[in-house]
């Protein structure tokens, strides 16, 4: 039993130094691949360095981009902004009588002049009225003839004494009354004709008519503001209402005094069609809610391309700037200091050159520093870009390929 123990102890002791000799070759193991990665790493650049290709010196490839020249020119000095179409004016129109809609003379969406008929209220009820009026007045008249001549036969008899200053005051009384029951009857008359003449009722505008509200055979009252018959907007000429920043303002009314400003509306879809009209109104207040302010330009509208409601891009043209530095506006970029852009050198390298942006007009920006006309600039490709890269120009494809499959 004893050398049995013995046996043990010394098997465990055995195992606790081969533990730590594994140990303690660990880290050699794990020095010795590390100098081995770092040998291939160095056999690595030693091979690069002799073939004499750095990575510094494997861009030489030329970066194909497009590039444009830049001009001088005749610029415009624009605002822009969003329009509304507004009617040069609107009606609502309603019956100034009470009656029965007899007829309708138009349809919806017609165009119609001024004095043009639009409806008929049922007239005999105010025929018979003005009948009556005429009869009263027919009644009158010869009641007031009769006392004029009662008053001149008085006057004869009270200058012979015949008559009391009582009796021919009477008759002259009754003579004056008379006279102006006559005036009372034929404003009686004039008023019963307005009445039957408001039963046709006409186009006080030239203008295009919307949804028939009322049909034929209706009743309507007279001046109902909440139901009017048919709502006329004169389209030709029509506004378009437009805001921009009270900034502008001053600028705005300097050149108004200088002359008519042009607007252009843009209609969405319709890029191509551009109708033209002139600034004719800027109000009178700054809308201190928004810090905008509103302006209408008047557009003849003879095609009836604008119509009231629609939403359309405005151009208000300032004046001009002649002899502008004019450049591409994809070919300026923003960086940490700034705006810039790849000038083409000769060589064809790129140069990064810091530009100072004026203001943009559509696809073109207004160099106010930094370029000069006749050099190029990079318009596509510039992520690729660092100054002193070679670059290669190529046209750009105006019909963009599709990629292989």
């Amino acid at each position: 039993m004893l050398f049995g123990f013995v046996d043990g102890v010394r098997s465990a002791n055995a195992s606790s130094r081969a533990f730590r000799v594994r140990r303690r070759l660990r880290p050699a193991r794990v020095v010795v691949l590390m100098a081995l990665l770092a040998g291939a790493a160095v056999s690595s650049a030693c091979s690069k360095n002799a073939s004499g290709k750095s990575a510094a010196k494997g861009s030489t490839v030329a970066v194909p981009v497009t590039a444009s020249e830049v001009v001088m020119k005749t610029i415009p000095i624009q605002l822009r902004a969003i329009g509304n179409v507004q009617a040069y004016s609107t009606v609502s129109v309603k019956s100034q009588v009470e009656g029965t809609l007899a007829n309708v003379y138009f349809t919806e969406g017609q165009d119609v002049k001024k004095g043009d008929p639009l409806f008929l209220i049922d007239p005999r009820s105010f025929e018979a009225a003005l009948s009556q009026a005429q009869a009263a007045l027919a009644r009158d008249t010869a009641q007031a003839a009769n006392a004029r001549l009662d008053e001149r036969r008085f006057a004869d008899l009270y200058k012979e004494g015949g008559v009391s200053q009582q009796q021919y005051d009477q008759a002259r009384t009754n003579a004056a009354a008379f006279e102006a029951t006559v005036q009372a009857d034929r404003a009686a008359v004039d008023a019963a004709k307005l009445q039957l003449g408001y039963c046709s009722i006409r186009s006080p505008i030239d203008g295009r008519t919307g949804n028939l509200l009322v049909h034929q055979g209706n009743l309507v009252k007279a001046n109902d503001a909440d139901h009017p018959l048919v709502v006329i907007n004169k389209v030709r000429p029509i506004y378009v209402s437009f805001s921009v920043p009270e900034q502008e303002l001053p600028g705005i009314r300097r050149y108004m005094s200088l002359g008519s400003l042009a607007v252009e509306a843009t209609i969405p879809g319709q890029d191509g069609h551009r109708p033209r009209g002139t600034l004719t109104f800027v109000d009178n207040a700054v809308n201190q809610a928004t810090g905008m302010v509103e302006l209408k330009a008047t557009f003849s509208n003879a095609d009836h391309a604008l119509w009231p409601g629609q939403f359309v891009d405005v151009v208000l043209t300032l004046s001009v700037q002649p002899n502008a530095v004019v450049a591409p506006s994809r070919a300026i970029q923003t960086g940490q200091q700034g705006a810039y852009v790849f000038v083409v050198k000769s060589d064809l390298t790129v140069e990064s050159r810091p530009v100072v942006v004026q203001r943009t007009v559509e696809q073109e920006s207004v160099i106010e520093k930094g370029l000069a006309p006749g050099e190029r600039v990079v318009t596509d490709g510039q992520l690729r870009l660092v100054p002193g890269a070679k670059v290669e120009i190529r046209s750009p494809d105006p019909t963009p390929t599709r990629a292989a499959e």
